[in-house]
């Protein structure tokens, strides 16, 4: 085994795709363009001091499973307000997005029902169809034609339409509203991971609310939703979405709830703090939209000179392709020398093998800090043209 250790460390080194957590120091002064704290809600007081409060009323862990002794009035109230929030009918909520999406999709899958994803859907969704045992196919990305095709010629009793609201590499939107008339049609549920979509989208009143929240899609009984409680909502966890009977048939079938230890409720405070700063502060999405506006617009003319297109994308994220894996690395670890914190995606991260720059809006950047960092990235940028 030690043998095997020692060459894939030499494939990674040789291929530039060697990691290693990148530490935060509690003074760091960079410009956060790295970061999933959409809002801006993870220190803010009112969600520091719910934790806090919660913590000293209830310790600093769950304790025990959901089922045994780990289920809180705060974790009942965040499930509430979150279906609220969202227009589904309820909400169970998970330790983390990662095990609510492998919750759900392993509670729903085995033999007869056949999972249909998008290609680019996100690693937790991926290892939930490991898991399922169910037949699983892929079609290309937004491919509601090949989705129809898949279904079409199914023998399962059962389907299940699995994607992103916003994809968390490139930024883009699913064709939420032409998959569920897929679904309607071929009798399958449509599983939306809104990890990246809660607290920044959302039409007209649900601005904030999600790509679900005042659509036809919320509460429609094909539709099944997942969320995390760690990026736009400042906090940690995650939770599945859907009708009561699905949320009944989690609770005794996602062995990702029924063994894990519950949420801690100083997170489960924090998320409910969260929602509803989310649901009386609108501004703050339009602030996350504006602002990715802004860094679009201020990166262009270096986009343009390596030939790429600085697209608005419908959320949070700014994604710029690169020549390889290891100038994405250089170009962050410029960037970052330089005071501005920038996600660097290789592969096996990124869903079409091209590794990229990811840049994520939040909505208490100032302007002079998206000037400096636009700056800082076009030298960079032009650097390599």
């Amino acid at each position: 085994m030690n043998q095997w250790l020692v060459r894939q460390a030499a494939v990674r080194d040789r291929r530039g795709l060697v990691r290693s957590p990148l530490t935060r120091a509690a003074d760091d002064r960079s410009i956060d363009l790295a970061s999933n704290d959409y809002l801006g809600l993870s220190a803010d007081p009112r969600l520091t001091g719910a934790a806090a409060a919660a913590a000293s009323l209830w310790g600093t862990g769950a304790t025990s499973s959901r089922l045994v002794a780990g289920t809180t009035r705060l974790h009942l109230d965040l499930e509430q307000e979150l279906a609220r929030l969202t227009g589904m009918e309820a909400a169970l909520v998970f330790s983390s997005g990662y095990l609510a999406n492998i919750g759900v999709i392993t509670a729903l899958g085995g033999p007869g029902t056949l999972i249909i994803a998008d290609e680019h859907c996100h690693a937790s969704m991926i290892d939930g169809f490991r898991l399922s045992r169910s037949r699983i196919e892929s079609f290309p990305h937004n491919g509601v034609a090949e989705a129809r095709r898949l279904l079409a010629g199914r023998s399962e009793p059962r389907a299940v339409i699995a994607v992103e609201s916003l994809y968390s590499v490139l930024g883009d939107e699913a064709p939420l509203v032409d998959l569920l008339a897929v679904a309607e049609e071929y009798d399958a549920v449509l599983l939306i991971d809104e990890a990246h979509s809660l607290g920044i989208t959302g039409i007209g009143e649900f601005q904030g609310r999600g790509s679900v929240a005042g659509t036809v899609l919320a509460g429609h009984p094909n539709v099944i939703v997942t969320v995390t409680l760690s990026k736009a909502l400042g906090s940690q966890g995650g939770a599945v979405l859907g009708s009561a009977l699905l949320r009944e048939h989690l609770v005794n079938r996602a062995r990702s709830f029924i063994f894990d230890t519950g949420l801690a409720p100083a997170s489960a405070a924090a998320a409910l703090a969260g929602v509803r700063i989310v649901r009386d502060e609108p501004w703050r999405a339009a602030s996350v939209q504006a602002n990715a506006a802004a860094l679009a617009a201020g990166l262009a003319p270096a986009l343009a000179v390596l030939g790429a297109n600085a697209e608005r994308t419908a959320g949070a994220v700014q994604s710029i392709a690169m020549p390889s894996a290891e100038s994405a690395f250089a170009a962050a670890e410029a960037a970052h020398a330089a005071g501005v914190r920038i996600g660097c995606f290789r592969p096996p991260s990124v869903p079409d093998g091209i590794s990229r720059l990811r840049l994520t809006a939040r909505a208490t950047l100032k302007p002079e800090e998206i000037e400096e960092s636009c700056a800082v990235l076009r030298g960079i940028l032009e650097e390599l043209s």
